[in-house]
C-alpha cells in the first residue's frame, strides 16, 4: 500500500505447519535475494496430515491473520496439507496475493516423467484431499496417478530425525510395495515440504531409475513470475531482512532451521496465535 508498482520492499510471508516449508523458503531466498521474508512455522499444532479439513482451515486461517498484521506483500502457502486444504479459503480472505505449492509441484511432475507413472506421497489430509491428482491431470491427463499417505515421516522431520534406519525403514514401507505393484513408475513427487529433508532416504528407497521431485523450486519460480506479473518485487540491490517464527519451541526450531540452511539462521522467534490446539 502506497508502494509504486515494481517496488514494494514488504516481506513475502512463508506458512508450514512446521519446518518443512523451510525447504521453500531456502529456494525463494537462493532465486530472489532481493526480497525480504517472514516465515511462520505453527509447531505447536504439527503435524497438520491427520486432522480434520476443518481443522487445518481453522489453524492455517489464524497463522494468515498474524502474517497479514505484520505487513506482508505476498504469502505462501508452503504446506501441502494446507494448500490442499484451505487454499481457496485463503485466497478468499486474504488482503494480498496468495499461492500454495500443490500446483507448482504437480506441474514439476508432469514434467520429469517419461513412463506417464508417477507416484505422489503426501501427508494423509492431503492424499484424501486428492489435490494433486486433480493438479497432475490437469497438467497432463493421459498420466497414471498413484497416492500413498506417510502419516510417519512428518513427526519424524519435526524431531530432526532426517537420516538413518529410521526414516529409512519407514520410507521402505510405504514406498516399496507400490512401487513393486506399478515397476512403470519413473517419478517420484514429494507432495510435503517436509520431505525434501528425508530426500536422500527416498532416493535410496526409490532406487536410480526413479526421479525424484518437489515443489520447492517450481513454488519460487512461480513465485517470481506472480511477483513480475504484479509489479510487486522489491527494489533491486534491496538489503533483505529476514525472520522466523514458531508457535512451538524456538531452540528445536532453530536446529533444524540450521540444518536446512547450512548456517546458523538468525534469531527465531516464539509467537502465540492459537485460539486452541
Amino acid at each position: 500500500m502506497g508502494q509504486a508498482r515494481g517496488s514494494d520492499p514488504r516481506p513475502i510471508a512463508v506458512f508450514d505447519s512446521g519446518v518443512g516449508g523451510l525447504t521453500v523458503l531456502s529456494e525463494i531466498r537462493r532465486r530472489l535475494p532481493d526480497e525480504a521474508t517472514l516465515y511462520l512455522g505453527d509447531n505447536a499444532r504439527a503435524p497438520y496430515g491427520p486432522r480434520l479439513a476443518a481443522e487445518v482451515r481453522e489453524f492455517t486461517a489464524e497463522a494468515v491473520g498474524w502474517l497479514e498484521s505484520q505487513d506482508v506483500k505476498m504469502l505462501v502457502l508452503a504446506c501441502n496439507t494446507a494448500t490442499a486444504q484451505a487454499l481457496p479459503l485463503i485466497r478468499d480472505a486474504a488482503s494480498v496475493p496468495v499461492m500454495g505449492v500443490v500446483r507448482p509441484g504437480a506441474v514439476a511432475a508432469a514434467a520429469a516423467t517419461r513412463s506417464g507413472h508417477v507416484v505422489v506421497v503426501a501427508t494423509a489430509g492431503t492424499v484424501a484431499s486428492g489435490a494433486y491428482a486433480a493438479a497432475i491431470a490437469e497438467a497432463d491427463p493421459a498420466l497414471t496417478v498413484t497416492q500413498q499417505a506417510c502419516p510417519d515421516l512428518v513427526p519424524l522431520v519435526e524431531a530432526g530425525v532426517i537420516s538413518g534406519p529410521r526414516p529409512r525403514e519407514a520410507i521402505a514401507a510405504y514406498l516399496a510395495p507400490v512401487l513393486a505393484a506399478d515397476p512403470a513408475v519413473d517419478t517420484l513427487l514429494l507432495g510435503c515440504t517436509h520431505y525434501p529433508l528425508l530426500r536422500a532416504e527416498f532416493e535410496a528407497v526409490a532406487g536410480p531409475t526413479v526421479a525424484v521431485v518437489d515443489s520447492a523450486f517450481t513454488t519460487a519460480l512461480a513465485l517470481e513470475d506472480l511477483l513480475d506479473a504484479i509489479g510487486n518485487r522489491a527494489p533491486t540491490g534491496s538489503t533483505a531482512n529476514h525472520r522466523l517464527a514458531t508457535t512451538g519451541p524456538a531452540e528445536a526450531f532453530r536446529r533444524v532451521a540450521e540444518g536446512v540452511f547450512g548456517v546458523p539462521p538468525g534469531p527465531v522467534e516464539e509467537v502465540a496465535i492459537r485460539l486452541r490446539g
